[in-house]
């Protein structure tokens, strides 16, 4: 049953001249002064989900987009700040780009966090998606295997140095720790200080292509699955479900995972859509060309950069979007009833993130929409799960 409402927000600022007709990503450089203002918009959200009960507020680490679209590169440092300006929200990482860092320095911001929060933050591991972030920081990217294989080895890294009091690892990109004497013996094992207060540490991760490798790598390290809505959603909980009853458990459809959705509230759904139009078609013109978009061909990929053929490429729209299941617009009893009907296909679920990243869309009208979901659509949730108690 879904009784946590979060939403995630990518870090980008408010911006204008948005959508295929407006001004190129390439073109879009803002001010220091401006993108310093996320940390504002952040503290906002943080505080109105706060007196409207929300659960979580997750929040994307990126580094270097002077376009405005992510700057928030130290999502342990932020939570740590946005914590001591409100009461109960907690705060986590949609995600943490694990390969941009040394594990044990992201393992000891983490703890660092956790102990100062008194337990208001969540961890959350990605491999990153950006060349011009994982490969300036270091790291192989654009070489899948070598991406995946580092990512497994620092994710081990970071569990060792939480949940063992000492530890080694010797691995094939890390040695730890360094092969030297410590007041002249040889040194065996570390300890991280500080480890988090709060362990086990719950971790999230996100599940896209839902490969075996990927899902019983999640499933042997006790990491719980990000989903994001859509078509698949089904399936994707199904292999879930799957893999953990290969490793001895049983759970339900659903559970240990939190959906994804982009919920847009407006009197109508035709309105909301119509509004939501110009922010989708930013974000194609930033995702697709890195990717994001696995569906496109290269011809609609190259036509996301011209404003006179993206409208004639069969691009998808906010209508496709709202047809697979991904967003959901219109008014509040809309947004209750269509997710409410998949709570009763996944009973499990007890997570559901009303923001996916929120790319383009002004942080001022992400506010009025947590707002309007806090006061409009949340209580009847919590009325719905008193009625069945």
């Amino acid at each position: 049953m879904i009784t946590k409402f979060d939403y995630f927000y990518g870090g980008h600022v408010e911006m204008d001249n948005m959508g295929f007709q407006g001004l190129r990503v390439d073109d879009r450089i803002e001010s220091d002064e401006h993108l310093a203002s996320v940390f504002d918009e952040a503290l906002s959200l943080a505080q109105l989900m706060d007196k409207l009960n929300f659960d979580t507020l997750w929040l994307a680490e990126h580094h270097f987009q002077r376009e405005g679209y992510g700057g928030i590169p130290n999502i342990s440092m932020l939570s740590l700040y946005l914590a001591q300006n409100t009461d109960r929200l907690k705060f986590g990482g949609f995600f943490n780009t694990i390969p941009a860092w040394h594990p044990l320095r992201l393992a000891e911001d983490f703890a660092v966090a956790d102990i100062l929060t008194k337990g208001r933050v969540r961890f959350g591991i990605g491999r990153g998606y950006i060349p011009r972030e994982v490969e300036t920081l270091g790291s192989p990217l654009e070489d899948d295997v070598a991406n995946r294989e580092l990512f497994e080895e620092q994710v081990e890294i970071i569990f060792k140095a939480w949940n063992e009091q000492s530890f080694a690892h010797r691995g094939e990109h890390y040695d730890l720790p360094a092969r030297v004497l410590n007041r002249g013996q040889a040194l065996e094992e570390i300890t991280l200080v500080p480890r988090p207060s709060n362990l086990p540490v719950e971790c999230w991760q996100p599940i896209f292509s839902a490969s075996p490798r990927g899902i019983d790598f999640m499933v042997k390290h006790g990491i719980k699955g990000v989903v994001p809505g859509g078509p698949r959603v089904d399936e994707i909980a199904t292999s879930w479900k799957e893999a953990h009853a290969r490793a001895g458990r049983d759970i339900e459809l659903g559970e240990d995972l939190a959906l994804v959705l982009q919920v847009h509230i407006a009197e109508t759904e035709e309105q909301a859509i119509q509004e939501a139009s110009v922010w989708f078609e930013e974000q194609l013109k930033v995702l697709a060309p890195l990717g994001r978009m696995p569906t496109l061909t290269e011809e609609q990929i190259q036509a996301t950069f011209d404003p006179e053929k993206a409208p004639l490429a069969g691009l998808p729209t906010v209508y496709d979007l709202v047809e697979g299941g991904g967003w959901i617009c219109g008014p509040p009893r809309h947004i209750f009833e269509k997710i409410s009907a998949i709570q009763e296909r996944l009973p499990g679920l007890e997570r559901v993130t009303i923001g996916a990243g929120a790319l383009a869309i002004p942080p001022s009208a992400i506010r009025r929409d947590i707002e309007r979901f806090g006061n409009e659509v949340l209580p009847q949730f919590s009325d719905a799960g008193a009625a069945g108690a």
